[in-house]
């Protein structure tokens, strides 16, 4: 798998790029398929949906081995129709998940509400769980040409350092599953940030249920690409 971005900065600008372009109004009303199109080779949105603003901290620093930039012409808009149709099939099969488009990608949240969930201090892929990350699998092998990012958080009760083995463990055992279950290891990358990245608020009961949560980060592979560029004639 190509790395594509590999330093933080880089990182940020494209997140803050892709931030001030969307924020125009013609963006804004597009939908997903346009949108390839129109923002260009930016890259980085799809970090701050998945961890937030607070990039670098924690983790195992792999996440630039999948997120790339945005495809744009004719081909980003092949591809954002692939992509637009896969979320839509996840909706179907998993009503509780929270499924969002972030340019080229998809962005599947699970907490202790939407299916997969993990007991107290625990990390092992329990019967519920099983039976939610079974129906993802299957649209993950009807479209095989993506890439999978699995990311591991947790809430703020606890040590630090417990609190990033315990996401490296639930990140870990959520790819392990998958693998079993036939999704190919080459397309999948795990990482983990313990309590580092909250997007609610941890003072709450209901803010830390829903940052105990894995992302699961689908991107479009190579092939994908490629295929889409030839298909519009790059």
């Amino acid at each position: 798998m190509k790395t594509l971005i590999n330093k933080i900065g880089i990182l940020v600008l494209a997140i803050a790029l892709t931030i001030s372009l969307t924020n125009c109004s013609a963006v804004q009303n597009a939908n997903n398929k346009q949108k390839g199109a129109v923002i260009g080779a930016t890259g980085g949105a799809i970090l701050g949906a998945i961890i937030g603003n607070n990039v670098g901290k924690g983790g195992n620093g792999e996440l630039g081995a999948v997120i790339g930039g945005v495809v744009g012409g004719t081909a980003g808009v092949l591809i954002g129709n692939k992509m637009d149709k896969q979320a839509q099939k996840i909706e179907e099969e998993i009503p509780g998940a929270q499924v969002e488009r972030v340019d080229d990608g998809i962005v599947v949240t699970f907490d202790e509400s939407s299916g997969v969930y993990f007991d107290t201090n625990k990390y092992n892929i329990n019967a519920a769980s099983q039976t939610t990350l079974d129906k993802l699998i299957g649209v993950f092998k009807e479209y095989p040409d993506t890439n999978l990012l699995v990311v591991g958080h947790t809430d703020s009760v606890g040590a630090d350092d417990y609190n990033m083995t315990l996401s490296k463990n639930r990140a870990n055992a959520v790819t392990n599953y998958l693998i079993q279950k036939g999704i190919s290891q080459s397309r999948l990358t795990t990482n983990w940030f313990g309590e580092t990245q909250p997007l609610h608020d941890n003072n709450t009961a209901e803010g830390r249920a829903k940052n105990r949560r894995v992302n699961i980060a689908i991107l479009p592979n190579e092939k994908m690409i490629q295929d889409a560029k030839t298909q519009a004639g790059n």
